[in-house]
């Protein structure tokens, strides 16, 4: 693996375990040219997925992407790391084995809202409001009138 500080290609892997989410394995590297430590991960993948974005736009599916977004709808919630890796992880192999390499953006938006609901309900509307694109308070009103269930009028 190249060195991310002198550009060597020859580092060495010092010390490898798995990581927390024990669907990783995480590993430190040390530089013999500049004498660099750096951790890099290793991860399965099924398949080669493509999303079909709703312009028709292919691009390569990205997990980094999809874990910047949903750590930015967690931000500041009371979710522990682990949690949110696991998450990450289960829409991931859910993705990779649905037996399909083109999966419409469309549908990750799906998958992923259908995970924050059950983990936090602040980051689920947080996640809508920029996947549905809230242009108004009104959109987080009506899409939060949707989440309460209906109370039956008293008398």
């Amino acid at each position: 693996m190249r060195c991310p500080f002198c550009g060597h290609l020859d580092t060495q892997v010092k010390d490898s375990r798995p990581a927390e989410d024990h669907v990783s394995i995480r590993r430190r590297r040390f530089c013999p040219a500049c004498g660099g430590r750096f951790t890099t991960y290793e991860r399965v993948q099924l398949r080669d997925l493509v999303v079909i974005k709703t312009s028709g736009k292919r691009e390569d599916f990205d997990r980094d992407k999809l874990e910047r977004s949903i750590r930015i709808s967690m931000q500041k919630r009371p979710i522990e790391p682990e949690r949110i890796d696991q998450m990450i992880s289960g829409i991931v192999r859910r993705l990779e084995s649905m037996g399909e390499t083109d999966i419409g953006s469309k549908h990750i938006g799906e998958i992923v809202m259908e995970a924050l609901a059950r983990i936090d309900t602040v980051a689920y509307v947080r996640f809508a409001s920029v996947y549905k694109n809230f242009q108004a308070a009104d959109d987080f009103d009506k899409f939060v009138q949707e989440l309460r269930p209906e109370t039956p009028p008293e008398g």
